[in-house]
């Protein structure tokens, strides 16, 4: 046999000593190297795996923490994984994972004691995390509903399922159950209706009494122009494609013409005729833009809401407060509940006899079901109604109200029937929120801040107030995040806005809009009402003084997803352990915030459609600003390329810019960025021109956008948007600084709601 090849090794550089690649060591003893001795490996790792899980089990056992709360991460998590997934393969090969990690689980450690928590968390775990991903996947099968091919005007005749009113942009909506004309499948659409149109029907079919005809159970015959649900206009944007797939929603639209009715309503949705009967009620009892916020609070309508008051709201961080969630039927349910247990409490023979806080729960039960019915049963309602049910019960058999367990449970009934509702930002801002006010009010320090003791009236307020700021301080902080990733904007003064905010409508707002209603039936709501509306004014002058000072608005970019998920860790994990472990949370979460704060502002951002171009630069007085290709008139459009591009002036047109050269068909712009200039072509029309100098044009450019098909030789040195390749890859960012391109289809996948390419 030849003798392998006398390779030099450390410490023999001639290449003549005894060890050699392929041949036997002539030293073996205890000095050999371990990559030597696979029984050694192999006796090391086994001796180190059984530290690591002796550790976990003590870690397990010692730790304290309720372990509901986690299992509802988890669940939550699975959920999460399969919207982060993109195939279907990768759903089935998690779930199959997880399962075997918990027979894994059991088969090793099924008869030793000295493992059970371990044992139990695995097991638990796994399969908690691989029905969340089953649960979702189920839901979006049953609920999913195919969109349609591409635009269209089609004469549909539809059955009224729901009507929205919304005042405050002159429509309404109406949701139709139809037949497709050609295959005759059932579709869910919706579509706007002007409020001249609503007002020309209902006095045609109903000339008498005035009352609208276009109530559920209508059936009506018009003509509309259908799109299918919008996929996000630019990474990062809002997914309505995604949120119109869960509703069953194949279309959107509006009515072109004169809508007909062919047969009124059989009989009306108690509960939705109830709602917009109150609503408009509260708006005749009270003026202006209070009188729609006096509406939102008693019906939950929140569609005559002005768009100022909204955008005053949400930078003031006073959003929450139009929501019906958590807030407002806390408030309905404790008012129930204290007014029922005093009552009660001055009849002997029933306090002698029955038990009244289980009777009183029953009464705050019954107040809380009724207002989640009548508000609409939104999810962040639905979700609030759960959780103060759970207080009840506890209240009832003497039991603390309030525990992250009840948030567990809550959240996890709400995903089982929703667990789309994960993605949102109204089901993550909601629980932030109660999530972050039980942790903070179960730890100790606080415990002990509010404990009762011998004081003045004057410090026991002192700290109800500064308690009251910390809350909101909190709450502002743990919703952050959360904002950011979705809005790309968030109020800076929340804290001290809500301090003031949160007990006026609690205490006040509230309570005099349920007295108003009371005293309505025997005609003496007026003072009431007054009362009502001087809260409510009080409550919009605190939204525009707060958003309109300086510094009020944080705009941010897109955030990443390892962002998000770090900020998420920390924030879970400072919530939901206990001693001092709890203090690691602060490290994904500074890791996080300095991720955030390094976070590239795209270059240049295009519109799925290629209509939409908007270009960053520095202006002459050194702030951002945002270079536009169109001046649209759609403020969606705007507020996307403003909010992504973190820039709060308003967009200048390229064409007015100096340094853009532009024809009636194209511009052409140069930006310096990353040590080099970059040359931008981008059309603004469809008018065609000669392809011989379109293709000179664009071998001059590095990056071509149109919002039409480009022919082959157009060939811009680096990047060619047009309308082709947006159809596949959806709308962009590029950063190119670090040469990256960012698009809406690489974070969709094989889900039914997209339409575009299915890769990477």
């Amino acid at each position: 046999m030849a003798e392998a090849p006398n390779i030099p090794i450390a410490g023999d550089p001639d290449g003549g000593g005894s060890d050699k690649v392929g041949a036997p060591s002539a030293h073996r003893g205890p000095a050999a190297r371990l990559w030597q001795s696979p029984r050694k490996l192999s006796s090391i790792a086994s001796v180190w795996g059984g530290v690591l899980a002796d550790r976990a089990e003590a870690f397990l056992g010692n730790a304290g923490f309720d372990r509901a709360p986690w299992l509802a991460v988890l669940f939550a998590s699975g959920i999460l994984t399969w919207f982060a997934l993109k195939t279907p393969w990768q759903w089935v090969g998690v779930i199959a994972g997880a399962l075997l990690l918990a027979l894994f689980a059991l088969a090793a450690w099924r008869d030793r004691p000295e493992r059970d928590q371990l044992r139990q968390a695995m097991i638990a775990c796994s399969i908690v995390f691989a029905a969340g991903l089953a649960v979702v996947w189920a839901r979006s099968e049953m609920v999913g509903a195919e969109p349609i091919d591409r635009p269209s005007i089609e004469r549909v005749q539809g059955y009224v399922l729901e009507r929205d009113d919304q005042p405050s942009q002159d429509r309404i909506r109406l949701t139709l159950a139809m037949r497709d004309a050609e295959t005759g499948e059932s579709r869910k659409i919706r579509v706007n209706i002007p409020l001249e149109e609503v007002a020309r029907i209902d006095t045609q079919y109903s000339p008498v009494s005035g009352e609208s005809v276009l109530l559920e159970g209508a059936v009506v015959r018009l003509r509309a122009r259908l799109m299918p649900p919008a996929s996000p206009m630019l990474p990062g944007s809002y997914d309505f494609a995604r949120a119109a797939w869960f509703k069953g929603l194949a279309a959107t639209g509006s009515v072109m013409g004169e809508v007909e009715l062919v047969e009124p309503a059989s009989r009306q949705d108690l509960i939705a005729s109830l709602q917009r009967s109150l609503s408009s009620h509260v708006r005749s009892r009270v003026d202006g833009s209070a009188g729609t916020i006096a509406a939102a609070f008693a019906s939950g309508d929140r569609g005559a809401i002005p768009e100022t008051d909204r955008v005053a709201m949400r930078d003031a961080g006073l959003t929450h407060l139009l929501a019906i969630s958590g807030l407002h039927v806390s408030a309905v349910i404790a008012a129930a509940y204290l007014l029922a247990i005093k009552l009660l409490a001055l009849f002997p023979a029933i306090a002698l006899r029955v038990r009244l806080p289980v009777a009183a729960a029953l009464v705050g039960a019954l107040a809380g079901i009724s207002y989640t019915l009548l508000t609409g049963a939104q999810v962040p309602t639905v979700r609030s109604c759960v959780a103060a049910m759970l207080v009840l019960i506890a209240l009832a058999m003497g039991r603390e109200a309030l525990s992250l367990r009840m948030v567990a449970v809550a959240a996890v009934f709400v995903l089982t029937l929703w667990p789309e509702s994960v993605v949102g930002p109204s089901f993550q801002m909601s629980f932030a929120a109660v999530l972050a006010i039980v942790a903070l009010h179960t730890s100790g320090a606080v415990r002990a801040f509010l404990a009762p003791r011998e004081e003045s009236w004057g410090a026991r307020t002192g700290r109800r107030v500064a308690m009251l700021f910390l809350t909101g301080l909190v709450i502002e902080i743990a919703l952050m995040p959360i904002v950011l990733f979705h809005f790309h904007r968030a109020g800076l003064y929340g804290a001290f806005a809500n301090v003031i905010a949160i007990p006026l409508v609690t205490f006040i707002s509230m309570p005099l809009i349920a007295l108003g209603l009371f005293f309505d039936l025997i005609d003496l709501g007026a003072p009431f009402w007054w009362l009502a509306e001087a809260s409510l004014d009080l409550l919009l002058s605190i939204a525009h003084f707060t958003s309109g000072q300086p510094g009020a608005v944080k705009l941010m970019p897109q955030m990443s997803g390892l962002t998000v998920t770090l900020f998420v860790i920390g924030g879970l994990w400072l919530a939901l352990w206990s001693g001092k472990a709890r203090l690691l949370g602060f490290v994904p979460a500074a890791a996080a915030t300095v991720m955030l704060l390094s976070t590239p502002i795209p270059d240049v951002l295009i519109g799925r459609e290629g209509r939409h171009v908007g270009i960053t630069v520095d202006a002459p007085d050194g702030s951002r600003s945002l270079l536009s290709l169109r001046d649209s008139r759609s403020s969606y459009s705007r507020d996307n390329l403003l909010e992504l591009s973190s820039v709060t002036s308003d967009p200048i047109p390229i064409a007015e810019w100096e340094g853009a050269r532009c024809s009636p068909e194209f511009c052409v712009i140069n930006i310096e960025r990353g040590g080099r200039d970059w040359v931008l072509l981008l059309a603004r029309n469809r008018e065609l021109i000669e392809e011989r100098a379109l293709a000179a044009a664009c071998e001059q450019a590095d990056i071509v956008v149109a919002d039409r098909f480009l022919p082959r030789s157009c060939l811009p040195r680096w990047l060619k948007a047009d309308r082709g390749m947006l159809e596949r890859t959806g709308g962009l960012a590029l950063d190119l600084e670090n040469g990256r391109i960012s698009q809406v289809a690489s974070g969709q996948g094989e889900h039914g709601w997209w339409r575009g390419e299915r890769g990477d």
